[in-house]
């Protein structure tokens, strides 16, 4: 099993998970992070750290984020896409998106 970043995620990018992490399995896209299933040891550190509560265990994703297992997997092998390991600031508009749903069109791959 592994962990998946949903679309909460998207246009705000907090940072906070991958300071707990203790494989280094996240991926830093434009506006998203998402979590390498090759790298993710099911550990579930990340879950509690993320603010706007976009990382779930893959057998919890909602049914209207399941899409976003394979979105992390393609996105985690996709070029641009690193490793990040630091905690850095969130994008500077973080808070005004933090609360909204439905975002994937926003995604910038």
């Amino acid at each position: 099993m592994t962990h998946i970043v949903s679309d909460a995620c998207i246009r705000c990018k907090y940072t906070d998970c991958v300071d707990v992490c203790p494989v280094d399995c996240f991926r830093e896209g434009p506006n998203m992070l998402v979590i390498d299933p090759d790298e993710c040891i099911d550990c579930a550190v990340c879950i509690p750290e993320c603010p706007v509560n976009a990382i779930y265990a893959e057998e919890d994703v909602p049914a209207d984020q399941l899409h976003f297992i394979k979105i992390n997997a393609d996105l985690a092998r996709a070029d641009g896409w690193k490793s990040i390991t630091k905690r850095k600031d969130p994008l500077p508009d973080a808070d005004d998106w933090k609360d909204k749903v439905g975002k994937l069109d926003e995604l910038v791959r």
